[in-house]
């Protein structure tokens, strides 16, 4: 019997131990307020991103392929809900994450509707642009989805097509990914759809905060990550980016999305490194001090706190912890304060 989709989903081994699923311990006891789930078919997904452990190219079949630095285990779909349903308290949201299959449309439809119907929590689902048309947005969201994530990952048209697309003999591209940005910010409404976006690709500062203020100009946010190689991917051999850079932009996303500043205050060098926020020096370190810029930006629970925290997804635990999965503490702050201009 194939554990395929919708009866059976992946989930995130942070959301395993969460649920009871897997033993294990979070480093400085973060949590996991948001079940991340997988929809899981043998015949894979499409795509041949080159940074994702699900690619097309990347050895092994696609069960056994981990997915930003982690095992993804399989279960049923009725005992992941079982698992939540006692566990109200700390499960705030779930996320169903789609696959470039065609197949998946209809089952997250059905996955989605089965989540509302039985838990009352909030659905989010991130889903894939390019088998997708307007109206199965329009579907979803009476399915009980209540949020939209893209995950257009990289911040230029080019490293786009280089990565994603016709350069790595991949059916994605640019346009139909803004298009179904634009729709679903249309269906959802506004702050309702977040948009991936990956630092360390090969963009310049510039070019990142450029597409940052672009996603919120258009009436979504930015849910940011740092670049990690996932093993025998096409970027197995690249670097993180240097803590500095991803600072620089976690605070300029912050700055961004609060609605505190703009791109049109921040002044780059001949680099396009970001040199100044364009704030009062009081203003910018009240900002910094709160913590909040460093900390997982994702779909939020109820009461508008991050629900989708994802522990050390962007890399190991330690003193370069690129998303704070937790409030950070006042040694935390002064490590960030040195980071954010090395």
């Amino acid at each position: 019997m194939k554990k395929e989709s919708p009866d059976y989903v992946r989930t995130s081994l942070a959301a395993a131990m969460t649920l009871g699923f897997k033993k294990g311990w979070f480093y400085r006891d973060a949590k996991l307020p948001c079940i991340n789930l997988l929809l899981t078919y043998s015949s894979g997904c499409m795509g041949n991103c080159g940074y994702c452990g699900l690619s097309m190219r990347r050895p092994g079949g696609y069960i056994e392929k981990s997915f930003i630095r982690v095992e993804w285990p399989t279960y049923p779909l009725d005992d992941i809900i079982k698992q939540i349903a006692t566990r109200k308290d700390t499960v705030k949201r779930v996320c169903v994450s789609m696959i470039t299959n065609k197949q998946a449309i209809q089952d997250t439809m059905k996955i989605t509707e089965t989540l509302s119907q039985t838990l009352n929590i909030p659905v989010s689902l991130l889903v894939s642009p390019t088998i997708l048309k307007k109206e199965h947005l329009v579907l979803f969201k009476q399915s009980g989805a209540d949020m939209i994530g893209i995950a257009i990952d990289c911040s230029t048209p080019d490293l786009f097509a280089n990565i994603r697309g016709k350069g790595v003999s991949g059916p994605h591209k640019w346009d139909q990914y803004w298009k179904c940005y634009t729709e679903a910010i249309e269906i959802f409404g506004k702050r309702k759809v977040g948009v991936h976006l990956i630092v360390g690709l090969g963009e310049t500062e510039k070019e990142m905060i450029e597409t940052i203020q672009k996603a919120y100009d258009l009436g979504g946010s930015t849910h940011l990550f740092s670049f990690y190689p996932e093993k025998d991917s096409a970027l197995a051999d690249k670097l993180q980016p240097p803590i500095g850079q991803y600072r620089r932009i976690q605070l300029a996303r912050y700055l961004i999305d609060e609605g505190i500043s703009s791109i049109n205050e921040f002044r780059f060098d001949s680099s396009e490194r970001l040199i100044d926020f364009g704030q009062a020096d009081e203003t910018l370190d009240q900002v910094i001090s709160s913590g909040l810029p460093f900390m997982t930006s994702g779909c939020p629970d109820d009461e508008g706190r991050v629900a989708c925290t994802r522990p050390y997804a962007n890399g190991p635990p330690g003193e370069e912890i690129r998303n704070y999965a937790f409030q950070p503490n006042n040694q935390d702050i002064a490590l960030i304060k040195e980071q954010i201009w090395r």
